[in-house]
């Protein structure tokens, strides 16, 4: 009984999550986690309680049903890489995953690990829209310059 209550507040949060973002923006970019990779690690417990497929698969189909441009992207480097000049020099190897802030040493930018690796994330959706991949069956690109949600404010995207 405390399993199926567990099992359904998390699948309602999930709903509700993915809903309003699919209200709020009109492209989603993602990375690429291998989530079920990381179910054969010491992370199994965490990557299953957050339902990271789920929620993938619930942003996916909302956005096709919105007409909300989505897509994943390949997130390989993205903590690692400065995206402010493109440079490689984050922490890197598993001593790296610790630090959750690091200074760039070629521009000297002060990055937060997961923030640079959103900004990184945008950066390879918004290139991947540019050079025209994956917009079949997606919205047009009159339907992005109309804008919708926050896109119309100049935020891009989530």
């Amino acid at each position: 009984m405390l399993h199926a209550k567990v099992k359904a507040r998390r699948k309602d949060t999930l709903h509700k999550l993915s809903t309003a973002l699919v209200k709020e923006y009109g492209v989603i970019f993602i990375g690429n986690v291998n989530a079920s990779a990381l179910t054969q690690t010491r992370l199994a417990k965490s990557v299953l309680d957050a339902s990271w497929s789920a929620f993938r698969t619930m942003l996916q189909y909302k956005c096709d049903d919105a007409g909300v441009w989505f897509e994943e992207v390949d997130e390989a480097y993205s903590t690692q890489t400065c995206s402010c000049c493109a440079s490689r020099t984050g922490p890197k190897g598993v001593a790296g995953l610790g630090m959750r802030s690091w200074r760039c040493e070629v521009c000297g930018t002060l990055h937060d690990r997961d923030v640079n690796a959103a900004k990184n994330i945008l950066a390879k959706g918004m290139l991947s829209r540019a050079v025209g991949t994956g917009l079949q069956g997606g919205p047009t690109s009159s339907s992005f310059a109309a804008g919708r949600g926050r896109l119309a404010e100049g935020i891009s995207a989530l």
